[in-house]
Protein backbone atom coordinates (compact mmCIF):
# COMPACT_ATOMS: atom_id res chain seq x y z
CA UNK A 1 0.00 0.00 0.00
CA UNK A 2 1.28 3.77 -0.56
CA UNK A 3 2.79 4.71 2.77
CA UNK A 4 1.03 8.41 4.01
CA UNK A 5 0.75 8.94 7.72
CA UNK A 6 -2.16 10.38 9.36
CA UNK A 7 -1.16 14.13 8.61
CA UNK A 8 -0.85 13.72 4.84
CA UNK A 9 -4.04 11.61 4.66
CA UNK A 10 -6.08 14.46 6.54
CA UNK A 11 -4.09 17.09 4.05
CA UNK A 12 -5.47 15.51 0.93
CA UNK A 13 -8.96 14.51 1.99
CA UNK A 14 -9.23 18.35 2.69
CA UNK A 15 -8.47 18.85 -0.97
CA UNK A 16 -11.65 17.28 -1.66
CA UNK A 17 -14.30 16.98 1.62
CA UNK A 18 -14.82 20.33 3.74
CA UNK A 19 -15.32 19.84 7.19
CA UNK A 20 -15.88 16.81 9.06
CA UNK A 21 -11.90 17.44 10.44
CA UNK A 22 -13.33 14.40 13.32
CA UNK A 23 -14.01 11.94 11.01
CA UNK A 24 -10.88 12.69 8.92
CA UNK A 25 -8.48 11.98 11.57
CA UNK A 26 -10.24 9.17 12.79
CA UNK A 27 -10.47 7.36 9.66
CA UNK A 28 -6.84 8.71 8.76
CA UNK A 29 -5.65 6.65 12.53
CA UNK A 30 -7.42 3.86 11.34
CA UNK A 31 -5.70 3.71 8.09
CA UNK A 32 -2.30 4.29 9.16
CA UNK A 33 -1.93 1.38 11.71
CA UNK A 34 -2.61 -0.97 8.79
CA UNK A 35 0.91 0.08 7.96
CA UNK A 36 2.09 0.05 11.73
CA UNK A 37 0.62 -3.92 11.48
CA UNK A 38 2.96 -4.52 8.58
CA UNK A 39 5.64 -3.23 10.27
CA UNK A 40 5.50 -5.97 12.93
CA UNK A 41 5.92 -10.02 13.36
CA UNK A 42 4.06 -12.39 11.25
CA UNK A 43 2.24 -14.03 14.88
CA UNK A 44 1.92 -10.15 15.95
CA UNK A 45 -0.10 -9.20 12.75
CA UNK A 46 -2.44 -12.07 12.89
CA UNK A 47 -2.68 -11.06 16.79
CA UNK A 48 -3.90 -7.16 15.44
CA UNK A 49 -7.33 -6.51 13.61
CA UNK A 50 -8.71 -3.51 11.94
CA UNK A 51 -10.53 -0.92 14.32
CA UNK A 52 -13.50 -0.56 12.16
CA UNK A 53 -15.41 2.26 11.70
CA UNK A 54 -19.19 3.85 12.22
CA UNK A 55 -19.97 7.15 11.14
CA UNK A 56 -23.50 8.59 11.80
CA UNK A 57 -24.34 11.47 10.32
CA UNK A 58 -26.90 13.17 7.70
CA UNK A 59 -26.90 12.25 3.65
CA UNK A 60 -24.82 14.23 2.10
CA UNK A 61 -21.93 15.33 4.44
CA UNK A 62 -19.15 13.35 3.23
CA UNK A 63 -19.58 9.64 4.53
CA UNK A 64 -19.65 7.95 1.19
CA UNK A 65 -16.55 10.55 -0.37
CA UNK A 66 -14.21 10.26 2.80
CA UNK A 67 -14.11 6.35 2.60
CA UNK A 68 -13.91 6.29 -1.28
CA UNK A 69 -10.82 8.76 -0.94
CA UNK A 70 -9.17 7.05 1.69
CA UNK A 71 -8.96 4.22 -0.45
CA UNK A 72 -7.77 6.07 -3.22
CA UNK A 73 -5.35 7.60 -1.82
CA UNK A 74 -3.64 4.55 -0.09
CA UNK A 75 -4.35 1.98 -3.52
CA UNK A 76 -6.60 -0.30 -1.45
CA UNK A 77 -8.88 -2.08 -3.44
CA UNK A 78 -12.76 -0.75 -2.55
CA UNK A 79 -16.29 -1.01 -2.52
CA UNK A 80 -19.34 0.48 -1.43
CA UNK A 81 -21.95 -2.01 -0.60
CA UNK A 82 -25.99 -0.59 0.39
CA UNK A 83 -27.02 -2.87 3.67
CA UNK A 84 -30.55 -2.52 2.51
CA UNK A 85 -29.55 -4.79 -0.49
CA UNK A 86 -28.79 -8.13 1.51
CA UNK A 87 -30.93 -10.53 2.94
CA UNK A 88 -30.55 -13.17 5.67
CA UNK A 89 -30.14 -16.52 4.78
CA UNK A 90 -33.01 -18.24 3.15
CA UNK A 91 -34.57 -15.04 1.63
CA UNK A 92 -34.59 -13.84 -2.21
CA UNK A 93 -31.63 -11.82 -2.94
CA UNK A 94 -27.86 -11.13 -2.40
CA UNK A 95 -26.14 -13.26 0.50
CA UNK A 96 -23.47 -11.16 2.95
CA UNK A 97 -20.55 -12.57 0.97
CA UNK A 98 -21.18 -11.31 -2.16
CA UNK A 99 -18.95 -7.54 -1.01
CA UNK A 100 -16.15 -9.83 -0.30
CA UNK A 101 -16.48 -11.20 -3.74
CA UNK A 102 -17.15 -7.74 -5.07
CA UNK A 103 -13.86 -6.26 -3.32
CA UNK A 104 -11.87 -9.23 -4.17
CA UNK A 105 -13.05 -8.41 -8.30
CA UNK A 106 -11.89 -4.92 -7.73
CA UNK A 107 -8.95 -6.33 -6.48
CA UNK A 108 -7.82 -8.13 -9.32
CA UNK A 109 -9.01 -5.18 -11.81
CA UNK A 110 -6.04 -3.08 -9.69
CA UNK A 111 -4.19 -5.81 -10.23
CA UNK A 112 -4.40 -6.26 -13.94
CA UNK A 113 -3.70 -2.88 -14.67
CA UNK A 114 -0.96 -3.24 -12.82
CA UNK A 115 0.64 -5.91 -14.70
CA UNK A 116 -0.51 -4.50 -17.72
CA UNK A 117 1.21 -1.21 -17.62
CA UNK A 118 4.54 -3.44 -16.79
CA UNK A 119 3.78 -5.17 -19.94
CA UNK A 120 3.08 -2.19 -22.00
CA UNK A 121 6.00 -1.24 -23.94
CA UNK A 122 6.60 -4.71 -25.06
CA UNK A 123 3.07 -5.34 -25.89
CA UNK A 124 2.77 -2.14 -28.12
CA UNK A 125 5.95 -3.35 -30.16
CA UNK A 126 3.64 -6.84 -30.74
CA UNK A 127 0.46 -4.77 -31.44
CA UNK A 128 2.61 -2.63 -34.01
CA UNK A 129 4.13 -5.68 -35.54
CA UNK A 130 0.04 -6.65 -36.36
CA UNK A 131 -0.46 -3.37 -37.57
CA UNK A 132 2.28 -3.52 -39.96
CA UNK A 133 0.80 -7.28 -41.13
CA UNK A 134 -2.97 -6.03 -41.41
CA UNK A 135 -1.65 -2.64 -43.27
CA UNK A 136 0.54 -4.28 -45.85
CA UNK A 137 -1.15 -8.19 -46.02
CA UNK A 138 1.31 -10.85 -47.50
CA UNK A 139 -0.22 -13.13 -50.20
CA UNK A 140 -2.83 -15.72 -48.45
CA UNK A 141 -2.16 -19.33 -50.17
CA UNK A 142 -4.21 -22.17 -49.26
CA UNK A 143 -2.88 -24.42 -46.85
CA UNK A 144 -2.53 -28.19 -48.52
CA UNK A 145 -1.73 -30.59 -46.12
CA UNK A 146 -2.24 -33.90 -45.45
CA UNK A 147 -5.87 -35.15 -43.75
CA UNK A 148 -4.02 -36.27 -40.33
CA UNK A 149 -2.86 -32.79 -40.03
CA UNK A 150 -5.41 -31.09 -41.09
CA UNK A 151 -7.52 -32.99 -37.75
CA UNK A 152 -4.46 -32.20 -35.32
CA UNK A 153 -4.32 -28.49 -35.97
CA UNK A 154 -8.46 -28.95 -35.19
CA UNK A 155 -7.89 -30.97 -32.12
CA UNK A 156 -5.49 -28.36 -31.28
CA UNK A 157 -7.71 -25.55 -31.89
CA UNK A 158 -10.25 -27.43 -29.77
CA UNK A 159 -8.63 -27.58 -26.98
CA UNK A 160 -8.49 -23.79 -27.41
CA UNK A 161 -4.70 -23.78 -28.47
CA UNK A 162 -3.79 -21.71 -31.74
CA UNK A 163 -3.59 -22.71 -34.97
CA UNK A 164 -0.37 -22.95 -36.23
CA UNK A 165 -0.49 -21.12 -39.20
CA UNK A 166 -3.71 -19.22 -38.88
CA UNK A 167 -7.64 -19.75 -38.15
CA UNK A 168 -8.95 -19.89 -41.69
CA UNK A 169 -5.83 -22.73 -43.09
CA UNK A 170 -4.30 -20.53 -45.19
CA UNK A 171 -0.96 -19.95 -45.30
CA UNK A 172 1.04 -16.51 -45.57
CA UNK A 173 3.43 -15.27 -48.50
CA UNK A 174 5.42 -12.65 -47.99
CA UNK A 175 7.17 -11.69 -51.03
CA UNK A 176 9.83 -8.66 -51.39
CA UNK A 177 7.78 -6.22 -52.46
CA UNK A 178 5.42 -6.91 -49.48
CA UNK A 179 8.54 -6.65 -47.32
CA UNK A 180 9.34 -3.29 -48.66
CA UNK A 181 5.71 -2.22 -48.35
CA UNK A 182 5.72 -2.88 -44.21
CA UNK A 183 9.20 -1.51 -44.24
CA UNK A 184 7.28 2.22 -45.06
CA UNK A 185 4.05 1.35 -43.53
CA UNK A 186 6.24 0.94 -39.74
CA UNK A 187 8.39 3.81 -40.30
CA UNK A 188 4.52 6.00 -41.25
CA UNK A 189 3.82 3.93 -37.92
CA UNK A 190 6.60 5.39 -35.66
CA UNK A 191 6.03 8.43 -37.02
CA UNK A 192 2.41 8.67 -36.35
CA UNK A 193 1.01 9.38 -39.86
CA UNK A 194 -1.28 6.45 -39.99
CA UNK A 195 -2.84 7.10 -36.74
CA UNK A 196 -6.67 8.34 -38.27
CA UNK A 197 -6.41 5.04 -41.67
CA UNK A 198 -9.07 2.51 -40.71
CA UNK A 199 -8.19 -0.90 -40.46
CA UNK A 200 -10.08 -4.56 -40.23
CA UNK A 201 -8.73 -6.42 -36.94
CA UNK A 202 -10.23 -10.11 -34.91
CA UNK A 203 -10.97 -9.69 -31.66
CA UNK A 204 -11.84 -12.24 -29.17
CA UNK A 205 -16.05 -12.16 -28.56
CA UNK A 206 -16.78 -10.72 -25.31
CA UNK A 207 -17.96 -13.39 -23.04
CA UNK A 208 -22.01 -13.47 -22.46
CA UNK A 209 -23.68 -12.16 -19.23
CA UNK A 210 -24.66 -15.78 -17.34
CA UNK A 211 -26.61 -15.59 -14.22
CA UNK A 212 -25.79 -19.25 -13.54
CA UNK A 213 -21.97 -18.14 -13.78
CA UNK A 214 -22.99 -15.77 -10.98
CA UNK A 215 -24.39 -18.29 -8.61
CA UNK A 216 -21.47 -20.66 -9.41
CA UNK A 217 -19.68 -17.38 -8.73
CA UNK A 218 -20.74 -17.51 -4.88
CA UNK A 219 -20.02 -20.98 -4.63
CA UNK A 220 -16.42 -20.76 -5.15
CA UNK A 221 -16.68 -21.59 -8.52
CA UNK A 222 -16.06 -20.03 -12.02
CA UNK A 223 -17.88 -21.97 -14.45
CA UNK A 224 -17.28 -19.10 -17.42
CA UNK A 225 -13.41 -19.65 -16.97
CA UNK A 226 -13.69 -23.18 -17.22
CA UNK A 227 -15.40 -23.26 -20.60
CA UNK A 228 -13.13 -20.63 -21.70
CA UNK A 229 -10.30 -22.73 -21.19
CA UNK A 230 -11.91 -25.73 -23.02
CA UNK A 231 -13.87 -23.95 -25.90
CA UNK A 232 -11.83 -22.43 -28.67
CA UNK A 233 -12.14 -18.64 -28.52
CA UNK A 234 -14.78 -16.95 -30.73
CA UNK A 235 -13.43 -14.26 -32.80
CA UNK A 236 -15.45 -11.09 -34.27
CA UNK A 237 -14.11 -8.59 -37.22
CA UNK A 238 -14.49 -5.32 -36.05
CA UNK A 239 -13.16 -2.32 -38.08
CA UNK A 240 -11.42 0.97 -36.51
CA UNK A 241 -9.01 3.63 -36.68
CA UNK A 242 -5.38 2.67 -36.13
CA UNK A 243 -5.64 4.19 -33.18
CA UNK A 244 -8.05 2.20 -31.72
CA UNK A 245 -7.15 -0.56 -33.16
CA UNK A 246 -3.92 -0.66 -31.52
CA UNK A 247 -5.20 0.03 -27.99
CA UNK A 248 -7.44 -3.24 -28.43
CA UNK A 249 -4.75 -4.89 -29.67
CA UNK A 250 -2.27 -3.96 -26.78
CA UNK A 251 -4.89 -5.67 -24.00
CA UNK A 252 -5.12 -8.67 -26.21
CA UNK A 253 -1.15 -8.93 -26.42
CA UNK A 254 -1.18 -7.81 -22.57
CA UNK A 255 -3.05 -10.89 -21.81
CA UNK A 256 -1.03 -12.86 -23.35
CA UNK A 257 1.85 -11.60 -21.53
CA UNK A 258 0.87 -11.94 -17.87
CA UNK A 259 0.17 -14.48 -15.58
CA UNK A 260 -3.14 -14.46 -13.99
CA UNK A 261 -2.82 -17.48 -11.61
CA UNK A 262 -0.22 -15.03 -9.93
CA UNK A 263 -2.74 -11.68 -10.48
CA UNK A 264 -5.52 -13.80 -8.71
CA UNK A 265 -3.44 -14.42 -5.70
CA UNK A 266 -1.69 -10.73 -5.33
CA UNK A 267 -5.18 -9.54 -5.52
CA UNK A 268 -6.40 -12.24 -2.71
CA UNK A 269 -3.28 -10.85 -0.70
CA UNK A 270 -4.39 -6.90 -1.50
CA UNK A 271 -8.09 -8.00 -0.35
CA UNK A 272 -7.24 -9.35 2.92
CA UNK A 273 -4.38 -7.09 3.82
CA UNK A 274 -5.53 -3.69 2.01
CA UNK A 275 -9.42 -3.71 1.88
CA UNK A 276 -12.02 -1.56 2.37
CA UNK A 277 -15.70 -2.35 2.14
CA UNK A 278 -17.81 0.42 2.58
CA UNK A 279 -21.41 -0.78 4.17
CA UNK A 280 -23.87 1.92 4.19
CA UNK A 281 -27.29 2.48 5.15
CA UNK A 282 -26.39 0.55 8.07
CA UNK A 283 -28.88 1.97 10.18
CA UNK A 284 -31.72 0.57 7.32
CA UNK A 285 -31.51 -2.61 8.82
CA UNK A 286 -32.18 -2.00 12.57
CA UNK A 287 -35.42 -3.27 13.50
CA UNK A 288 -38.24 -1.45 15.02
CA UNK A 289 -39.74 -1.73 18.19
CA UNK A 290 -42.75 -3.51 16.37
CA UNK A 291 -41.36 -6.68 14.36
CA UNK A 292 -43.05 -7.68 11.74
CA UNK A 293 -41.46 -10.39 9.83
CA UNK A 294 -39.30 -7.72 7.59
CA UNK A 295 -38.20 -6.17 10.41
CA UNK A 296 -36.89 -9.67 11.56
CA UNK A 297 -34.79 -10.15 8.51
CA UNK A 298 -33.74 -7.12 9.28
CA UNK A 299 -31.81 -8.17 11.94
CA UNK A 300 -31.07 -11.31 10.65
CA UNK A 301 -28.87 -9.50 8.21
CA UNK A 302 -27.23 -8.25 10.71
CA UNK A 303 -25.90 -11.49 12.34
CA UNK A 304 -25.09 -12.45 8.55
CA UNK A 305 -22.64 -10.01 8.42
CA UNK A 306 -21.15 -10.06 12.11
CA UNK A 307 -18.72 -13.41 10.56
CA UNK A 308 -17.99 -11.45 8.04
CA UNK A 309 -16.67 -8.39 10.13
CA UNK A 310 -15.92 -10.82 12.84
CA UNK A 311 -13.25 -12.72 10.77
CA UNK A 312 -13.97 -15.59 8.26
CA UNK A 313 -12.78 -17.33 5.44
CA UNK A 314 -15.13 -16.22 1.74
CA UNK A 315 -14.70 -18.65 -1.10
CA UNK A 316 -14.90 -16.68 -4.64
CA UNK A 317 -13.97 -17.64 -7.89
CA UNK A 318 -10.18 -16.20 -7.37
CA UNK A 319 -10.03 -18.45 -4.45
CA UNK A 320 -10.72 -18.38 -0.54
CA UNK A 321 -10.76 -14.99 1.41
CA UNK A 322 -9.95 -14.55 4.52
CA UNK A 323 -11.89 -11.24 5.60
CA UNK A 324 -9.87 -11.03 8.93
CA UNK A 325 -8.36 -8.01 8.26
CA UNK A 326 -9.93 -5.98 6.18
CA UNK A 327 -11.44 -2.35 6.98
CA UNK A 328 -15.05 -2.13 7.24
CA UNK A 329 -16.25 1.36 7.30
CA UNK A 330 -20.19 1.57 8.39
CA UNK A 331 -22.03 4.40 7.85
CA UNK A 332 -25.99 5.79 8.50
CA UNK A 333 -28.05 8.89 9.29
CA UNK A 334 -29.57 7.42 12.25
CA UNK A 335 -32.17 9.47 11.76
CA UNK A 336 -34.91 7.37 13.45
CA UNK A 337 -32.27 5.34 14.94
CA UNK A 338 -28.83 5.25 17.03
CA UNK A 339 -25.61 2.83 17.14
CA UNK A 340 -26.86 1.40 19.71
CA UNK A 341 -30.17 -0.21 18.27
CA UNK A 342 -27.41 -2.58 16.67
CA UNK A 343 -27.60 -6.23 18.05
CA UNK A 344 -24.48 -5.79 20.56
CA UNK A 345 -21.95 -8.43 18.95
CA UNK A 346 -22.06 -6.17 15.47
CA UNK A 347 -21.81 -2.87 17.93
CA UNK A 348 -18.60 -4.19 19.60
CA UNK A 349 -16.92 -5.26 15.88
CA UNK A 350 -16.60 -0.99 15.03
CA UNK A 351 -15.15 0.48 18.11
CA UNK A 352 -14.55 3.80 16.56
CA UNK A 353 -17.71 5.65 16.25
CA UNK A 354 -17.00 9.06 14.64
CA UNK A 355 -20.19 11.48 14.43
CA UNK A 356 -20.58 13.65 11.21
CA UNK A 357 -21.90 17.49 11.62
CA UNK A 358 -24.64 18.83 9.48
CA UNK A 359 -23.36 21.23 7.05
CA UNK A 360 -23.28 25.53 7.62
CA UNK A 361 -24.13 27.64 4.94
CA UNK A 362 -20.25 28.87 5.42
CA UNK A 363 -19.75 25.09 4.95
CA UNK A 364 -21.69 25.49 1.38
CA UNK A 365 -19.72 28.06 0.24
CA UNK A 366 -16.26 26.35 0.75
CA UNK A 367 -17.62 23.48 -0.83
CA UNK A 368 -18.74 25.13 -4.09
CA UNK A 369 -15.38 27.07 -4.59
CA UNK A 370 -12.58 25.19 -2.41
CA UNK A 371 -12.12 21.40 -3.52
CA UNK A 372 -10.60 20.80 -6.48
CA UNK A 373 -13.71 18.93 -8.03
CA UNK A 374 -16.24 21.87 -6.69
CA UNK A 375 -19.07 22.17 -8.80
CA UNK A 376 -18.13 25.49 -9.43
CA UNK A 377 -14.93 24.81 -11.26
CA UNK A 378 -16.85 21.86 -13.23
CA UNK A 379 -19.56 23.95 -14.40
CA UNK A 380 -16.72 26.39 -15.39
CA UNK A 381 -14.99 23.52 -17.38
CA UNK A 382 -17.85 22.46 -19.16
CA UNK A 383 -19.24 26.09 -20.35
CA UNK A 384 -15.17 26.59 -21.40
CA UNK A 385 -15.74 23.78 -24.13
CA UNK A 386 -18.24 26.25 -25.63
CA UNK A 387 -15.87 29.08 -25.61
CA UNK A 388 -17.67 30.74 -23.01
CA UNK A 389 -15.69 32.37 -19.75
CA UNK A 390 -18.35 31.72 -16.63
CA UNK A 391 -17.83 33.98 -13.76
CA UNK A 392 -19.90 33.84 -10.06
CA UNK A 393 -19.45 36.90 -7.81
CA UNK A 394 -18.73 36.23 -4.61
CA UNK A 395 -22.37 37.62 -3.48
CA UNK A 396 -23.76 35.20 -5.99
CA UNK A 397 -21.94 32.07 -4.30
CA UNK A 398 -22.97 33.46 -0.69
CA UNK A 399 -26.46 33.89 -2.32
CA UNK A 400 -26.61 30.02 -3.59
CA UNK A 401 -25.53 28.45 -0.05
CA UNK A 402 -27.80 30.49 1.77
CA UNK A 403 -30.75 28.99 -0.38
CA UNK A 404 -29.32 25.76 -0.33
CA UNK A 405 -28.49 25.83 3.87
CA UNK A 406 -32.72 27.44 3.83
CA UNK A 407 -34.13 24.41 1.69
CA UNK A 408 -32.25 21.90 3.29
CA UNK A 409 -33.79 23.23 6.77
CA UNK A 410 -37.32 23.29 5.08
CA UNK A 411 -37.72 19.90 3.68
CA UNK A 412 -35.22 17.39 3.74
CA UNK A 413 -32.19 17.34 4.65
CA UNK A 414 -29.78 16.45 1.74
CA UNK A 415 -26.39 17.50 2.75
CA UNK A 416 -24.06 18.67 -0.20
CA UNK A 417 -26.25 17.02 -2.66
CA UNK A 418 -28.72 20.11 -2.60
CA UNK A 419 -26.07 22.20 -4.42
CA UNK A 420 -26.26 20.09 -7.85
CA UNK A 421 -30.12 20.66 -7.67
CA UNK A 422 -29.88 24.54 -7.32
CA UNK A 423 -27.23 24.80 -9.66
CA UNK A 424 -28.78 22.87 -12.37
CA UNK A 425 -31.84 24.90 -12.25
CA UNK A 426 -29.81 28.50 -11.73
CA UNK A 427 -28.13 27.47 -14.99
CA UNK A 428 -30.29 25.95 -17.41
CA UNK A 429 -30.68 28.25 -19.74
CA UNK A 430 -27.21 29.50 -19.72
CA UNK A 431 -26.68 25.54 -20.59
CA UNK A 432 -28.94 25.86 -22.79
CA UNK A 433 -27.87 28.78 -25.18
CA UNK A 434 -24.27 28.50 -24.07
CA UNK A 435 -23.57 26.45 -27.92
CA UNK A 436 -25.26 29.53 -29.97
CA UNK A 437 -24.14 32.20 -27.52
CA UNK A 438 -21.28 34.71 -29.35
CA UNK A 439 -20.41 36.70 -25.93
CA UNK A 440 -17.52 35.27 -24.75
CA UNK A 441 -18.13 35.90 -20.87
CA UNK A 442 -21.37 35.77 -18.67
CA UNK A 443 -21.26 36.53 -14.86
CA UNK A 444 -23.98 35.03 -12.83
CA UNK A 445 -24.51 37.71 -9.76
CA UNK A 446 -26.94 38.14 -6.46
CA UNK A 447 -29.63 39.43 -8.81
CA UNK A 448 -29.38 36.80 -11.49
CA UNK A 449 -29.91 33.97 -8.69
CA UNK A 450 -32.58 35.66 -7.04
CA UNK A 451 -34.15 36.02 -10.35
CA UNK A 452 -34.16 32.50 -11.38
CA UNK A 453 -34.88 31.11 -8.51
CA UNK A 454 -36.72 33.72 -6.48
CA UNK A 455 -40.49 32.30 -7.26
CA UNK A 456 -39.39 28.41 -6.59
CA UNK A 457 -38.09 29.20 -3.02
CA UNK A 458 -40.97 31.45 -2.12
CA UNK A 459 -43.73 28.53 -3.39
CA UNK A 460 -43.09 25.61 -0.87
CA UNK A 461 -44.65 23.08 -3.39
CA UNK A 462 -42.10 24.49 -5.94
CA UNK A 463 -39.35 24.07 -3.44
CA UNK A 464 -40.50 20.42 -2.96
CA UNK A 465 -40.71 18.86 -6.58
CA UNK A 466 -37.86 21.13 -8.05
CA UNK A 467 -35.11 21.86 -5.46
Amino acid sequence: MAIKTPKEIVKILNEYIIGQDEAKKSVAIALYNRYRRMQLSKQMQHEITPKNLLMAGPTGVGKTEIARRLASIVEAPFVKVEATKFTEVGYVGRDVESMVRDLVGEAVRMEEKDQFARVKPQATKEANKQLVRLLAPGVKREKRGNQMQQMQDMMSMLMGGANPNNQNGDQEEVTDEVRNQRMDVAEKLNKGLLEDREVTIEVEQAPKANPMSDMMGQMGMDMGSMLNDIMPKKKVKRTLSVRDAREVLIQEESRKMVDYDTIYQRAIERSQNNGIIFIDEIDKIIAGNKRNSGEVSREGVQRDILPIVEGSTVNTKYGPVSTDHILFIAAGAFAESKPSDLIPELQGRFPIRVELNALTKDDFVKILKDPQNSLLKQYIALMKADGIKLIFTQEAVDKIAQIAFDVNQGTDNIGARRLSTILEKLLEDVLYEGPDMEMGEITITEAYVEEKLHDIIMNKDLTKFIL
